[in-house]
C-alpha cells in the first residue's frame, strides 16, 4: 500500500487537468499504438500521474532507457479506466481496500452499481495486465501493470527496472 504521503498528493492533484501537448508526445513516443490509444482514456489526473512517474523512470535509468519500462511506468494504472472513479470514490475505494482487503475485490464484482466500480479499482492491476497482454504489450510492460502493487519478492521482472519503478511511484 502506498504511504500517507503519496495517497495525499494524488488527492490533493486529482483535480488538475491531464498532461500538455507535450507530455502527450512524449508518452505517445514511447508506446505501442494502441497502448497509446488505452493510455488516451485515463483520466488527466491519472496520465499526468504515469506521465511523472515515467520522467522519473527516464531519468533515473542509464542511458537510453527500454521502452518496455517507459511504458511500463505509462501504462501501470491503466486498469483504472474501467472502475469510472471520480476523486471521492477512489477515495472510498482505497479506504475499503486497507480496511477489508482486497476481497472485497472479488466478493463485490456481482454486486452492481458503486460496489462493482470499487471492485474494478481495487483489481485494477490485474485487469490492467490483462488489458496489456491482450494488446500484444511487451511482457515486462504486462507483468508490471500486474505486480506494481505486488510484495518485492513477488515481482517477477528484472529486480532493477522493478525498484525503480516502484521508487519513481511511491515517491
Amino acid at each position: 500500500m502506498s504511504s500517507m504521503g503519496h495517497l495525499a498528493k494524488r488527492f490533493f492533484g486529482s483535480w488538475a487537468a491531464g498532461p500538455d501537448t507535450a507530455g502527450v508526445q512524449w508518452a505517445h513516443h514511447w508506446m505501442l499504438d494502441e497502448e497509446a490509444e488505452l493510455w488516451d482514456q485515463m483520466s488527466g489526473p491519472d496520465r499526468r500521474h504515469s506521465l511523472g512517474v515515467a520522467r522519473d523512470v527516464d531519468a533515473t535509468l542509464e542511458e537510453p532507457s527500454p521502452r518496455p519500462v517507459i511504458a511500463a511506468a505509462l501504462l501501470h494504472d491503466v486498469g483504472k479506466i474501467d472502475a469510472r472513479l471520480g476523486t471521492f470514490g477512489r477515495v472510498a475505494a482505497t479506504l475499503c481496500g486497507v480496511t477489508f482487503g482486497r476481497v472485497i475485490g472479488y466478493d463485490w464484482l456481482k454486486k452492481g452499481g458503486l460496489r462493482t466500480r470499487i471492485a474494478l479499482y481495487l483489481r485494477h492491476d490485474e485487469i490492467g495486465g490483462d488489458r496489456l497482454e491482450l494488446l500484444g504489450s511487451d511482457p515486462l510492460t504486462v507483468s508490471w501493470a500486474r505486480e506494481h502493487h505486488s510484495r518485492p519478492d513477488d515481482w517477477t521482472i528484472d529486480d532493477h527496472f522493478a525498484e525503480v519503478l516502484h521508487d519513481c511511484d511511491n515517491d
